[in-house]
């Protein structure tokens, strides 16, 4: 098969395009202009170069493919719901459109954040209702998702969703973002860090993404992709700051973390400078976030190749051989 895969120079789309390629197939990788296409260019894959928000730079950029994988998308905790729509729901748009009559199925890798932060998500599986929470990535991403369903229903082209949960390993911002908080100051839990972490690891995740996309099954279905890792997030904090020398300090309840997030979201991001904290951020640590896997393991045969052991180890030499300075 042969797949367009957007987002590909991302953490995620890396490890998409290599699983992808790997599992004997052809890939076509879309960058932005000056983006390292290096792990690309290393696997043979053919490099194009345009911009989603950009429609007159995709022309012909889904011709000969069996699938797109939709990845690029705004990652990141903070910014105004106007930065976010213009990746997230009008890029989607442009490249659906550029996909129409070229292509047999559209993956749309979306979150279980479009369920809506702010509350418990665990137990809730694919057909839960999505709530609006007012934190621009979970809320474009509902967005989204509904763009690609009626978009795809109405040109009868088949369509996968995919929300992946806390995505770790290698070059996760859920790895970077924290050894850096740390190396920062004092870094406390939220809510008791006594939640599940509701990770996947990235390659899991691929492996889930590379099934769906071939699967009878998954035509016009959603999938959650998430590990029966035990971490906790106070566990995951501890493993990540004992490589340092650290530890997490002091505890922040949830209902003062999300406060606290929203008044410095609503303070600092119209003058685009980074929260010290976000809504987001504290749900995810804050809230218990193991949403129901069972549909990929049973409609696609779906199961974790990379045990937690085996993750955590792998984060470990990145962050020693390739993220902290020696």
């Amino acid at each position: 098969m042969k797949a367009l895969i957007t987002g590909a120079g991302g953490f995620i789309g890396k490890q998409l395009l290599t699983t992808w390629v790997e599992s004997g197939h052809t890939a076509r990788a879309l960058f932005l202009p000056g983006e390292d296409a290096g792990v690309a260019e290393a696997l043979g894959v053919e490099v194009v170069r345009g911009d989603l928000t950009r429609p007159e730079t995709l022309h012909g950029i889904a011709d000969d493919m069996d699938v797109v994988f939709h990845l690029a998308a705004r990652v990141t905790d903070w910014g105004s719901r106007k930065a976010f729509e213009r990746i997230m729901v009008d890029g989607t748009r442009h490249l659906l459109e550029a996909s129409r009559g070229r292509i047999g199925r559209f993956v749309y890798f979306s979150s279980i954040a479009a369920l809506g932060f702010g509350r418990d998500l665990v137990g809730l599986d694919e057909g839960s209702k999505r709530v609006y929470c007012g934190i621009p990535y979970c809320d474009t991403k509902i967005d989204a998702e509904d763009l690609v369903h009626r978009f795809c229903t109405d040109n009868g082209l088949a369509y996968t969703i995919i929300r992946p949960a806390n995505v770790i390993g290698p070059e996760s911002v859920w790895v970077s973002d924290i050894i850096d908080a740390f190396r920062r100051g004092p870094l406390p839990l939220v809510g008791g860090g006594d939640h599940p972490g509701a990770f996947i690891d990235v390659a899991n995740l691929a492996d889930g993404a590379v099934i769906a996309a071939q699967a009878d099954a998954a035509v016009n279905r959603t999938y959650h992709f998430r590990d029966d890792y035990s971490l906790t997030w106070k566990g995951y904090l501890q493993t990540l700051g004992g490589w340092m020398g650290k530890r997490p300090v002091g505890n922040i309840p949830f209902w003062l973390a999300w406060r606290l997030g929203a008044i410095s979201e609503r303070l600092l991001t119209p003058l685009n400078i980074r929260p010290p904290m976000t809504r987001l951020a504290a749900s995810v640590m804050g809230k218990n976030n193991d949403v129901a896997n069972h549909r990929a393991k049973t409609e696609l045969g779906w199961q974790s190749r990379v045990d937690e052991a085996a993750c955590m180890d792998q984060i470990k030499q990145w962050v020693f051989d390739s993220y902290l300075p020696s």
